[in-house]
């Protein structure tokens, strides 16, 4: 078995934890080691180091003479992956805002001019625009705040295919409308400018989302 990895424990984390955001293993599901290992031929000790690492960021539970399973995913769990994306965005955004080169500026404004491709595939305008948060906190340059980002919005993504996979396209009319504003003031070099707009940025997605799970009925009319 070729991985690409430095590790076998890190090839399987990385599979199980891309198969468990995109929905191919429900919440509640049990993970059962000796069915992993024969499909993903590797020992059981892998596999195990896996869940371990997946189960400590928030993907699987493990329960005493049951095992792992897929952990649960409820609405409510929005207002904390947002209040996290919009605390670490700021930080980064502010950071990147005075450390990224014209080059990564360049970058970004094509990334942004790329998303407008996508305006009626959400699926690929929503990997586009993580990979967009992410390449600003990167040029911040704030390590330990983009791996942390990464894990939150692999939580974010498994809330969205599983509650908001069919909201519709007029919010990333929107959303896209704000990331040229926020581009605007990269452009312009204004940490303070760029903090309010990523500001009304996660609170108008997060209050379009919050009305479309309470229309639905995933969430109490007045919960935020």
């Amino acid at each position: 078995m070729s991985t690409g990895f430095k590790s076998k424990k890190e090839y399987v984390y990385d599979l199980l934890r891309r198969e468990i955001v995109k929905g191919k293993h429900l919440p509640g599901s049990r993970l059962v080691i000796d069915e992993m290992a024969v499909r993903l031929n590797v020992s059981q000790i892998p596999i195990r180091e896996a869940i371990q690492q997946l189960e400590a960021d928030g993907f699987v539970t493990t329960e005493a003479h049951v095992g792992a399973r897929v952990a649960q995913i409820d609405a409510t769990f929005i207002f904390e992956v947002f209040a996290l994306l919009q605390s670490m965005e700021i930080i980064c955004s502010r950071t990147a805002c005075t450390l990224m080169t014209d080059a990564e500026l360049v970058t970004l404004s094509q990334m942004i001019a790329n998303m407008d491709q996508s305006l009626t595939d959400a699926e690929r305008w929503s990997e586009q625009n993580k990979a967009m948060h992410l390449f600003i906190c990167a040029c911040a340059k704030t390590m330990l705040i983009l791996k942390m980002m990464q894990k939150v919005f692999d939580h974010w993504d498994r809330l969205r295919l599983h509650y908001l996979k069919d909201i519709g396209l007029d919010r990333i009319q929107t959303a896209q409308a704000e990331h040229k504003l926020l581009l605007g003031a990269f452009q312009q070099r204004d940490p303070d400018a760029v903090e309010q707009i990523i500001r009304a940025h996660n609170q108008s997605a997060l209050q379009s989302y919050t009305q479309h799970l309470q229309s639905e009925g995933h969430l109490l009319v007045g919960v935020n």
